[in-house]
């Protein structure tokens, strides 16, 4: 059996701590862990060099793939009949959306990867030796903000990158990447600073001419109040010896947090509703909680009498579409 893309990541980022001492692992985790959580922008690469960039990459590329497949799957079910036939990464770093791109929809594509740290890109073309969809991959340097500019591409992932911009870079990312692309996919932490930065981005997508894909049902203003709420969604990661160093307890997993975005150029049709929460599975009932095409978050009740509904009601996700569909 071919092992998935997901396997070949996880094979290849196990290789590349052979060699690089666990305290120092630890340490370059840790210090990146306290750079990802500050709130001012850098100026400067967060990834300075090779053993910067190795324990970003064990520690933090399966759950950012993770993330950004749920999202693009998500994506991928609103528009079953378009792949993209290329693809721009920005501010890729070692490309964990280059991969769940390709988990998500098969075959070779030309790909750029667009990034200002060196090390980085260095690193994502090594890893990316592993998965034969990717080994054709262009690896860039480029600043991410008001000089840049892209190729006409179907498709420009901006993943975990738009917290390390300053508001003037934010804005020209998003803004260069719908002047280029047929679908943009924005993901970022699933906090509510995070949150913010996507429904920014959400924004402006709209303000550029695209329709709303995903998570929403509709390209109307999200209903959450600010300060209030904030809409994330949640994705399973195998933790790696590395995570379990890092964070020690004992469990096999953790669920990664994050927000998203995916518009199109083209027209589309979203979900009818989202679920929004975990769902709540009681006694002959499940609870779940949507987000729906009239701009309102509500809450459904589906008991045994909805017949094969509740079945499916059950089987439900945080972050499925609803009701199913066909």
């Amino acid at each position: 059996m071919n092992a998935t893309p997901a396997e070949k990541l996880r094979t290849a980022l196990a290789g590349l701590l052979d060699g690089l001492p666990p305290k120092a692992a630890t340490r370059a985790v840790e210090r990146l862990i306290a750079n990802y959580r500050g709130t001012t922008p850098t100026h400067t690469p967060v990834l300075r060099d090779r053993e910067d960039v190795v324990a970003y990459a064990a520690y933090r590329m399966p759950a950012t793939f993770e993330a950004v497949h749920a999202a693009l799957e998500a994506f991928a079910d609103t528009v079953p009949d378009w792949t993209p036939a290329s693809h721009v990464d920005v501010g890729g770093g070692t490309g964990a959306a280059t991969w769940a791109v390709s988990a998500t929809w098969e075959g070779p594509r030309p790909v750029t990867v667009l990034d200002w740290a060196e090390p980085a890109l260095a690193l994502g073309r090594e890893i990316a030796a592993a998965n034969p969809e990717l080994t054709g991959a262009e690896w860039h340097r480029s600043r991410i903000g008001a000089a840049l500019t892209l190729e006409s591409t179907d498709l420009v992932t901006i993943s975990y990158v738009l917290g390390e911009l300053t508001d003037t870079d934010r804005a020209a990312a998003v803004a260069a990447a719908a002047t280029a692309a047929q679908a943009v996919v924005v993901i970022e932490p699933g906090t509510p600073d995070g949150y913010a930065r996507v429904i920014e981005a959400r924004d402006r997508l709209i303000g550029a001419g695209f329709h709303i894909a995903a998570p929403c049902p509709h390209s109307a203003a999200c209903p959450i109040v600010p300060g209030e709420d904030w809409c994330h969604f949640s994705a399973r990661v195998s933790r790696s010896s590395l995570h379990r160093q890092v964070k020690g307890g004992s469990l096999p997993y953790e669920d990664e947090k994050f927000s998203y975005v995916a518009a199109t150029r083209f027209p589309v049709t979203p979900a009818p509703s989202r679920v929004v929460r975990r769902p709540q599975i009681r006694k002959g009932q499940v609870l779940l909680d949507l987000c729906g095409p009239d701009e309102s978050l509500h809450r459904e009740t589906v008991t045994k009498r909805h017949g094969p509904l509740y079945k499916a009601a059950r089987d439900a996700d945080w972050g499925d579409a609803w009701p199913p569909q066909d």
